[in-house]
């Protein structure tokens, strides 16, 4: 049997041709799945992940699979995927490249090895696509200025979809602690990349009046920092703004402050989406600080409507991404906003990990094909 390995120039050449559509659709998909309750024995499966600490690193070993969905008839829906993210963070925060990642994809019909993945970048493309289906969702039509704080390969991959999928936006604004070659990097790649759109660079150390007046412009603010504080506070947000929060993974971890969470559970037009409740209980410093409770959490995956194969009924998801949804308001910063906080699932994994082989076993001459890897 053949193996597939595809370097990180691959994984970029695959990627791009993804449009952020399908990559919306896909992880509506994984969201779906995961929210089906009860959903049929086998239909997922993400253990714990398991960690191992070496000198230099610690060592991340996440396994999933998304299993074959059975229909009422027994007819089996879309057919299985498994894999296996291994990632090395870093004793080090001085590492500007992203996590060391690989991804193992194994065959469904044989359970050998089918492809080997580099994985710096499509953790970074998955939760990007994630947070792009919540903005459909339940983010603002025809939002005009996105922020965001922090300038690595998370806020380069959401930027990327984000811009490229929702037109009306005409200004960015990046907010990074300094202004350093990386931040200066990705707004030359922005300005290549969108010249209809103004990308302006500002630092959190030094322009805190620009950002005041940044984050109140704001219809769309993304975060992805690994700050221990909140980033803004309540005030400076507008009602009806979305919020997308990734940087927080542990209870000592907040990228915005008590009020904000709170004003997302508000009634009439409060939205506090999740990836996962369970995750985000233990995991999202931010909700665990406000005390949110598990009824005040929506899972993404609970707006997907899915049909009784396990798969996105493409009418009624169509629907709701064309429904119109107010835009932020200009002059009241009290009242309800969206917030999106995703930590990252393993299923998640798969499915970008499968959808990049997939892409690229089909265009060919992608890749390095080891022929004879296991005969």
């Amino acid at each position: 049997m053949s193996l597939l390995i595809l370097s990180a120039s691959d994984v970029d050449r695959v990627a791009s041709s993804l449009a952020p559509d399908d990559l919306q659709l896909l992880m509506a998909q994984v969201f779906g799945r995961l929210s089906v309750r009860p959903g049929p024995p086998g239909t997922i499966s993400m253990p714990p992940r398991l960690s191992i600490r070496t000198n230099n690193h610690t060592v991340l070993f996440m396994p999933a699979r998304i299993g074959a969905f059975p229909t009422k008839t027994g007819v089996e829906g879309s057919g299985g995927d498994t894999a296996i993210k291994i990632v090395s963070v870093p004793s080090s925060k001085d590492d500007a490249k992203g996590l060391p990642g690989t991804t193992l994809v194994l065959d469904e019909h044989t359970g050998a090895a089918k492809a080997v993945i580099n994985a710096r970048k499509l953790t970074a493309l998955r939760n990007a696509a994630g947070s792009l289906l919540s903005t459909s969702l339940v983010g603002p039509s025809n939002p005009q200025t996105v922020v965001a704080f922090g300038a690595g390969q998370q806020i380069a991959s959401h930027l990327d979809l984000h811009l490229g999928h929702l037109r009306t936006i005409s200004r960015c604004i990046i907010v990074n602690r300094t202004l350093n070659e990386r931040a200066a990097t990705l707004r030359s790649k922005l300005t290549s990349n969108f010249p209809e759109i103004e990308i302006v660079l500002l630092s959190s150390n030094e322009d805190v009046a620009q950002i005041e007046s940044a984050v109140q412009s704001a219809d769309i603010i993304i975060a992805a920092t690994s700050s221990t504080a909140p980033l803004f506070p309540s005030s400076w947000v507008k009602t009806g703004t979305h919020v997308i929060l990734i940087g927080s993974y542990k209870p000592e971890m907040r990228e915005v402050d008590r009020d904000l969470i709170l004003r997302s559970i508000q009634p009439n037009g409060g939205k506090l989406l999740v990836d996962s409740r369970e995750a985000c209980l233990h995991e999202a410093g931010e909700l665990i600080d406000a005390q949110i409770k598990s009824e005040q959490m929506t899972e993404i995956g609970e707006l997907i409507p899915m049909d009784e194969s396990g798969q996105v009924a493409l009418g009624s998801y169509h629907e709701l991404l064309v429904a119109k949804r107010a835009r932020a308001s200009a002059h009241n910063f009290n009242g309800p906003v969206t917030i999106f906080k995703s930590v990252g699932i393993g299923l998640q994994d798969v499915a970008i990990a499968s959808a990049i082989v997939d892409k690229a076993l089909s265009t060919g001459n992608i890749g390095t094909v080891i022929a004879d890897y296991d005969t």
